[in-house]
């Protein structure tokens, strides 16, 4: 007799990973050195891998392993400045979470900070508190986008794994079109429709036509159709 281990819940495996800090990356982006080694020793106290830069550029010529990361970014630095390393990122689809800090934060720079989703904007002096709470935030928002960007990447390899023609009705049939409907559009059988769509309900590991939409869905299939 064969026994399964029961499936985690997903919140209490979100929450252990959150607590496990030395998996984690705490990038520092700033152009004091000071205020990067102040950064890095704090940190570092609190059980978090750090990567401390002083330059943008830097930091986007850094090879970013994969691993869940956030982001603590000065905004003001010579060359380029936080908020255009915070567009570089977004350029890059480079998805880690940003906490901003400042000296000199004005009401305009901080909501354009946040819209483009920032996850703070702290001017200094702040507390630890508020910026390690910041940072455990970004942690747990880029650890649910790794889930997600992993579930899409499986998606779409085994999209990859159908025909031309099984990718054609898979398309059909997100669309909500039937077997009849799309053999006259095919001037084929339904019964050649139906393998095709076996075919593809398997390869996609699909149990039924909802899970194949939202699989779709995930893969932005649907926007791409529309």
């Amino acid at each position: 007799m064969l026994l399964h281990a029961p499936k985690q819940n997903p919140k209490l495996k979100l929450k252990s990973e959150i607590g496990n800090k030395r998996r984690h990356i705490t990038y520092v982006v700033d152009d004091d050195v000071s205020v990067c080694r102040a950064l890095e020793l704090l940190l570092k106290q609190h059980g978090f891998r750090v990567e401390t830069f002083t330059r943008a550029i830097d930091f986007l010529s850094f090879k970013h392993p994969k691993a869940p990361s956030c982001l603590v970014l000065d905004v003001r630095m010579p060359g380029m400045s936080g908020l255009a390393l915070q567009q570089a990122m977004a350029d890059r689809q480079l998805h880690i979470p940003i906490v901003f800090i400042t000296s000199f934060g004005t009401i305009s720079v901080s909501v354009k900070a946040m819209k483009a989703g920032a996850i703070d904007f702290l001017p200094k002096p702040f507390t630890e508190k508020r910026l390690l709470g910041a940072i455990e935030i970004g942690i747990a928002k880029n650890i649910i986008q790794n889930r997600k960007q992993t579930e899409i990447n499986k998606i779409n390899r085994d999209i990859t794994t159908l025909s031309p023609r099984e990718l054609e009705v898979f398309h059909y049939v997100v669309e909500g079109m039937v077997n009849k409907q799309i053999a006259s559009k095919r001037g084929t059988s339904i019964q050649t429709i139906k393998v095709h769509r076996g075919r593809v309900m398997f390869k996609m590991h699909a149990k039924t036509v909802t899970e194949l939409i939202h699989l779709a869905q995930k893969a932005g299939i649907m926007t791409a159709m529309k």
